[in-house]
């Protein structure tokens, strides 16, 4: 159920993290945003006010990404009032490989550091890795010494903050267990239709801020079509893409909703100055748990040779 708490942390535009840096509370996601990105980034920081851009080493479309953000400094937006996102992709999860890989992400952004780094997915893959892997493209992930590159990568002053994706509560608290600086941020797919009530309340219990990405659902679970999302947003005279954000907003994590379209784009940030109302964000609340959209196993999952035999296993059977 929503509290009162929960309510109003929707109406702010960033949240505080552990290390008392600033989260915007809406960015723009990047993935498979193609060779629009550059223009998208533009367009989303000049024109419709993000502050936030996420992205991904593992999306190709870093450089893209940095075109924009020189547009958009140009254009005369300060680099400390952006915040970028980056990912160390699963290929890079070995201590020595962490500074390379984060150095390459600087260059294709222009940047000289970014605010949050997080470790993409758990899961150690060989160079080269067929999608699904073969026998032994899935290695044994050293966490805690890939976790102290990273804490280095902060003490350098090259990143701000360091985090995690797709975690379990699990490696969660393994990772808590060693870790010098904690995570930030940990990112994770959270809609209404997969609510991820588990990994979110552990990171409540750590102080960790979440970040929600697809947002409205996937392709073929489109939460936009949902009738219960539709009622709401009719009723507020609101897009259901806005109330769908606005969902993750009350809840209290901050969001990264993915648009190329322009018009898309500065929709999906139209959500402040308003509420979504007690009982309708109870409603939202009350719509079934599905399914996860990416359960990864197309990435790191080999049903005969392991060392992950199903889905369910990535997820440390969790869900």
């Amino acid at each position: 159920m929503a509290s009162a708490q929960a309510m109003g942390q929707g109406e702010r535009d960033h949240f505080v993290l552990k290390s008392g840096h600033t989260i915007p509370a809406v960015g723009l996601g990047t993935w498979r945003a193609g060779s629009d990105t550059a223009h998208s980034v533009k367009t989303a920081i000049t024109e419709a006010g993000y502050r936030h851009v996420d992205t991904a080493a593992q999306y190709g479309v870093e450089k893209e990404v940095g075109k924009g953000l020189k547009a958009a400094m140009q254009a005369g937006i300060n680099r400390k009032d952006l915040f970028v996102t980056s990912k160390l992709w699963c290929t890079d999860l070995v201590p020595d490989k962490v500074r390379p890989a984060l150095q390459n992400t600087l260059k294709d952004l222009q940047l000289d550091y970014i605010d949050l780094y997080l470790i993409h997915w758990p899961f150690r893959l060989t160079d080269g890795a067929h999608t699904p892997p073969e026998a032994g493209e899935v290695l044994e992930f050293d966490m805690e010494g890939v976790w102290r590159e990273m804490e280095s990568l902060v003490k350098d002053g090259l990143v701000k903050d360091i985090g995690v994706c797709n975690y379990t509560a699990t490696k969660l608290n393994r990772l808590m267990r060693s870790a010098k600086i904690p995570p930030a941020v940990c990112q994770m797919e959270m809609h209404p239709g997969w609510k991820n009530g588990k990994i979110f309340e552990a990171c409540k219990k750590h102080g960790i801020h979440v970040t929600a990405y697809s947002p409205l659902g996937s392709s073929e679970k489109n939460l936009a079509h949902d009738p219960a999302v539709e009622k709401v947003a009719n009723k507020l005279n609101k897009t259901p893409g806005q109330v769908l954000i606005k969902w993750a907003l009350q809840r209290g994590t901050s969001v990264i909703p993915k648009s190329t379209k322009d018009e898309r784009i500065k929709e999906n940030i139209q959500v402040f100055g308003w509420e979504i109302p007690e009982e309708d964000f109870n409603v939202l609340c009350s719509i079934k748990d599905e399914k996860r959209v990416l359960t990864g196993e197309e990435l790191f999952v080999n049903k005969t040779h392991g060392p992950y035999k199903s889905a369910s296993e990535l997820w440390d059977h969790e869900d």
